[in-house]
């Protein structure tokens, strides 16, 4: 019967979806929805971006496992990022009216220096995708009491995302985020006010939480725990903000204004609420110990689906399924969008020079088709890593490899391409170092990729007008 409904629910959001597609007439009506939304809706489709499988799943998981210190990354991280885009590059990115994050790399250091940054973008996302499409594998499986296997509820999940990404894009995915966000944030909420009332009021969740030290933030005061620290804080914080959905989010909106506070609202709600499902994976301590000491052995994600299986009634199953899928639904079907935009947009567009924008449509809908079959793959090969780790794994390539160019080339009119070549190449090399030999577990790797990037962007602009300098002074003597 459960099973029955979500898929139901399914299908009533691909339905809600293709109605909004109705409204795709021109790519870039596929990409940033005409540039036609309102503060609301960019604050809800902000939130449901972020609002994906390791919110639910992933981050009480490890809040359970090591406290508020665990999850520095996300949602602390990840809502700051939301609010940074707000307030220090929407504003200048929206009056460009770009149509991806990509060609602003073109307008500011050439071609070279898109290619290389759509390229590490595009990568970033299957991590974050599989994440999405990973939970869902797991709902089903839960939902059919393991009739459906992880991989097949994979790939159902898959199906059921595409069929209005590809036709409806951005439109779809703002219309759909819409509904869900209402789905979910009542859904959780009366969830949360249930599950207190179930562990004998919402003060003895906190007080258990409370005497296992669970809400220690900062870390032991030794410079290795502050490094990593730090590193993971600023993995999602500076490592999303290059990132091609939260820039289709910014330049959907109908105004400048829209463009600006939509982002912090959404950052701001996304940190506060993502207290709720740490809630209730707390509350399960209390309403199901033994069964969640064992669960949190073996697979800690499964903790709160079990527990509203096993110990709710079946409306609130429903209500928690129904939340579960809009907040994964929404993430992956904008991340879905994203990377397939990019290729089409500063990739493809090298080799066939603007065809028409009918052709450009069907080319951005053959290019969902095919990141949706790598993605899917990409997720049954991982199986077996958690939510979490895929997620913040995605952050790292794009923090390492994009940000720093981005950054610079809005903010220091010296920056050059030159300089933006380097700070790529120096990123990724210091962060593949690390990742790949013992120096890592000493020194977090994305925090010397960022440094090196860094330096790369400064000798590399610097460089040659010192050498100009000293050549001029040289031969004045």
């Amino acid at each position: 019967m459960l099973l029955t409904l979500v898929i139901a629910y399914l299908l009533v959001t691909i339905a809600i979806g293709l109605m909004a597609a109705k409204r795709v007439k021109t790519s870039a009506d596929f990409a940033i929805a005409g540039r036609g939304l309102p503060l609301v809706m960019i604050v809800t489709t902000t939130f449901a971006t972020w609002f994906g499988s390791e919110t639910v799943l992933g981050i009480p998981a490890k809040f359970v496992n090591s406290g508020l210190h665990g999850v520095v990354e996300d949602p602390f991280g990840a809502g700051t990022c939301l609010i940074l885009v707000g307030m220090f590059f929407a504003g200048k990115l929206y009056k460009m009216n770009l149509l991806t994050i990509r060609d602003y790399y073109r307008e500011r250091f050439g071609r070279g220096v898109e290619v290389a940054c759509s390229l590490i973008i595009m990568l970033s996302y299957l991590g974050w995708v599989s994440a999405q499409v990973t939970a869902l594998g797991l709902v089903f499986n839960l939902l059919s009491a393991d009739a459906i296997s992880v991989p097949v509820g994979m790939a159902i999940g898959v199906v059921s995302i595409l069929a209005y990404t590809l036709f409806g894009g951005m439109w779809s995915v703002a219309v759909t985020d819409f509904i869900q966000m209402i789905i979910l944030v009542g859904g959780l909420a009366i969830l949360a006010v249930f599950a207190g009332h179930q562990a004998g009021g919402a003060d003895k969740v906190i007080a258990l939480a409370m005497s296992k030290d669970m809400f220690r933030f900062l870390p032991e005061p030794n410079v290795k725990d502050m490094l990593f620290f730090f590193a993971a804080a600023i993995t999602m914080m500076l490592g999303s903000i290059p990132q091609q959905d939260v820039f289709q989010r910014v330049m959907s909106a109908n105004s400048i204004h829209a463009a600006t506070k939509g982002p912090v609202i959404g950052g701001i709600c996304y940190i506060l609420f993502a207290f709720v499902p740490m809630f209730l994976v707390t509350s399960a301590l209390i309403i199901m110990p033994e069964q969640t000491a064992a669960l949190l052995k073996d697979d800690p994600q499964k903790v709160l689906p079990t527990l509203v299986l096993e110990k709710m009634p079946f409306v609130m199953q429903v209500l928690f399924f129904g939340a579960l899928l809009s907040a994964i639904k929404s993430t992956a079907s904008a991340t879905l969008l994203a990377p397939s935009v990019t290729f089409t947009e500063n990739i493809w567009r090298q080799f066939r020079p603007r065809l028409g924008d009918k052709q450009e449509l069907r080319t951005m809908r053959v290019t969902v088709l095919v990141f949706s079959a790598c993605v899917l793959a990409y997720a049954i090969w991982m199986q077996g890593t958690s939510i979490y780790e895929m997620v913040s794994g995605a952050y790292q390539v794009t923090l390492v490899g994009a940000f720093v160019p981005l950054l610079a080339g809005l903010y220091w009119k010296r920056a050059t391409t030159q300089g933006a070549v380097f700070s790529i190449v120096l990123g990724i090399l210091a962060w593949v170092l690390f990742l790949v030999t013992p120096a890592g577990e000493d020194f977090p790797a994305q925090l010397s990729g960022i440094l090196a990037a860094v330096v790369g962007m400064l000798v590399g602009s610097m460089g040659p007008q010192a050498l100009r300098n000293t050549r001029a002074s040289h031969h004045a003597h």
